[in-house]
């Protein structure tokens, strides 16, 4: 087994420590993120920190993080208060990875990574038409977390699209049915696969050893 301390890590070349410490906190959800400036320009770029945060009111939140040339996402937020979070498919992981490319400004990564921008309503951020589960947001709250520059962006859930075979009879969503892959890491894309399903926890039913 390797052992690493603070004082190695500290030593290990930028790109290589980014490498491994994202990808040590395991698999996660690669999702698009769709933003349109208060001028009309689209925007859609591919993040793995999306989390879950509450049901009720329904919460989801993502990591930005420090904002520099490249923090269109965060500042198209803050001008116009919406945004969408859009699964990536397994057939367009290819195009959804390249959305973290530095793009000219003025230049639109549906249209460059060949992605489709739909509405619904007159919800105001894009969503991705290629993608099935897609979630439109109003922007609620952040929290800068001064350790690093980075933000928790917090969004309450105004629109949710799925696939109705993804959807089961209890709620819960069906992710291999609805096709979306995670990522772990950078650059390292995989299709889930469930290995087991398993009731409320109780501890007069918990298994013993």
């Amino acid at each position: 087994m390797l052992h690493f301390t603070t004082d190695h890590l500290k030593t290990f070349e930028r790109f290589y420590r980014a490498n491994l410490i994202n990808g040590i906190s395991g698999f996660k959800p690669a999702a698009l993120i769709g933003t349109k400036s208060g001028d009309g320009v689209s925007n859609l770029a591919i993040f793995s920190s999306v989390v879950h945060l509450g049901a009720d009111p329904a919460l989801i939140g993502f990591i930005q993080r420090p904002v520099g040339v490249s923090g269109d996402t965060y500042r198209n937020i803050l001008e116009t208060g919406y945004y969408t979070i859009n699964h990536v498919e397994e057939s367009t992981v290819d195009r959804a990875h390249y959305t973290s490319a530095r793009f000219d400004a003025g230049v639109s990564e549906f249209e460059a990574c060949g992605f489709t921008e739909e509405y619904l309503g007159d919800f105001f951020a894009p969503f991705v038409r290629e993608s099935p589960i897609r979630i439109g947001l109003q922007f609620a709250e952040e929290f800068h977390i001064r350790r690093n520059d980075t933000r928790l962006i917090i969004g309450e859930i105004r629109h949710l699209t799925l696939p109705e075979e993804s959807l089961l009879p209890d709620g819960n969503v069906d992710l291999n049915r609805a096709g979306v892959v995670s990522v772990s890491g950078l650059a390292y894309y995989h299709k889930p696969a469930r290995i087991g399903e398993f009731p409320y926890a109780r501890v007069a039913e918990a298994p013993k050893f």
